[in-house]
């Protein structure tokens, strides 16, 4: 009886993740290995060397992060209808491949604007598919931590991108555009690890052909008010982040060298690795909502020191506590995600929350340009703060009003 009953519970934690799930994990690795080797430097390249304006700088982030999402929306009803996720995830990442070698060749902003939308056209074209094929080849007692080992393993690559460019920098002698033409090789790692390195699942016959365009309205209104909930609070959370390329910038006014600015995105990324994958298996355990309201904490508090701390210390402070609440609500929004949404619609369902959440970043990416660039850092930060604070209290508020929903009456 006992072996029937430990036969018959299912595997729970990160040992329990499948092997594939560890290969997309490390096929993000390496693009943010690469991606993170030109936007640790990026913002201060734009500002210092192309003669952009910080409020240009967070209208190509923001307008590039949109794209992206709006292109993940049909990229996930695809993956639905054809039932080929790894073939628009190969496609995604060859594209994000292929952009890497017009940064070292821009000679002003737009170029790299440019640069940057096919770079975010790739990213979007693999990131529902890819979000998707986790969910196909995870159970469900897993799904949690299979979610937060691939953001574990792709936030590794994200501060180890960085500590490249820094050492690259001290061994080019500053060079920037040296730097952003050896990102193009982790890049080509990264597309021949997923075509030889990882097997999609087969889907059950005719499981694909339940999927409709996203354009029929009367399907997408069919997902549940659960998941329409989950969109509301990631569009809540995105006006309270705006780009990162702010920390780097926030760096660099407080007096950090500019060979060393790749530092911030270390400090952010090794707190946002460490975190996310115990975090994404505690969230299996725990209702994924208490995480959430950690991780508002510590953006909240993160702003707070950005806007009113001095020094490069306080910086990296505020840095890390951005990290802390990348690691602690990325992975639980995914999850929530999946956990909301049918089945035969899950790709359909990323794109959807992607694109919205994308639209929000463009407007809180350019609202934190236009402050800096008219009122200062100041501005910026205290403005994500004030949202954070407001997603803060709603959640709250949320969770409450749903446990008195539960008792009984």
């Amino acid at each position: 009886m006992d072996t029937e009953n430990t036969k018959a519970s299912p595997r729970t934690g990160i040992s329990a993740v499948p092997r594939g799930v560890w290969a997309l994990g490390l096929v993000s690795m390496f693009m943010d290995i690469s991606s993170e080797m030109i936007h640790s430097l990026l913002p201060v390249f734009l500002v210092g060397t192309l003669g952009a304006s910080v409020a240009l700088v967070g209208l190509i982030e923001g307008a590039s992060e949109a794209t992206a999402s709006i292109t993940k929306i049909f990229s996930g009803w695809l993956s639905d209808k054809l039932g080929k996720r790894k073939l628009l995830a190969v496609l995604g990442y060859g594209l994000g491949a292929l952009s890497k070698p017009i940064f070292p060749l821009a000679v002003t902003p737009f170029e790299v604007f440019g640069a940057r939308f096919a770079d975010r056209i790739g990213k979007g074209v693999r990131g529902a598919p890819r979000d998707a094929l986790v969910a196909d080849l995870a159970p469900p007692s897993v799904r949690g931590a299979a979610f937060g080992v691939r953001q574990s393993l792709d936030t590794i690559g994200a501060f180890t991108g960085p500590l490249v460019a820094m050492a690259l920098m001290l061994l080019l002698a500053g060079n920037i555009r040296a730097v952003f033409a050896w990102a193009v090789f982790p890049a080509i790692v990264a597309v021949l690890l997923l075509v030889f390195g990882v097997r999609e699942p087969r889907s059950p016959s005719g499981a694909h052909s339940a999927a409709r365009p996203p354009i029929r309205w009367a399907e997408v209104r069919g997902i549940g008010p659960a998941f329409w909930g989950v969109v509301a609070l990631g569009v809540v959370f995105n006006m309270a982040r705006f780009s990162e390329a702010f920390l780097v910038l926030r760096a660099q006014d407080a007096g950090l060298a500019i060979a060393l600015l790749p530092v911030v995105m270390v400090v952010m990324n090794v707190v946002y690795s460490i975190v996310a994958a115990p975090a994404g298996s505690l969230s299996d355990r725990i209702d994924r909502r208490v995480l959430l309201i950690a991780g508002l904490a510590c953006l909240f508090l993160a702003d707070v020191i950005l806007a009113l701390g001095d020094g490069v210390a306080s910086v990296l402070a505020g840095v890390a506590l951005w990290g802390l609440h990348m690691g602690l609500t990325q992975g639980m929004l995914a999850a929530l995600v999946v956990d909301t949404a049918p089945g035969h619609l899950r790709g359909t369902a990323f794109g959807l929350f992607n694109l919205a959440s994308g639209v929000t970043m463009l407007a809180a990416s350019i609202l934190a340009g236009v402050l800096w660039s008219a009122f200062g850092y100041r501005a910026t930060f205290l403005s994500g703060g004030l949202f954070a604070a407001l997603a803060l209290v709603g959640l709250v508020v949320l969770m409450r009003r749903m446990r008195r929903g539960r008792r009984p009456q």
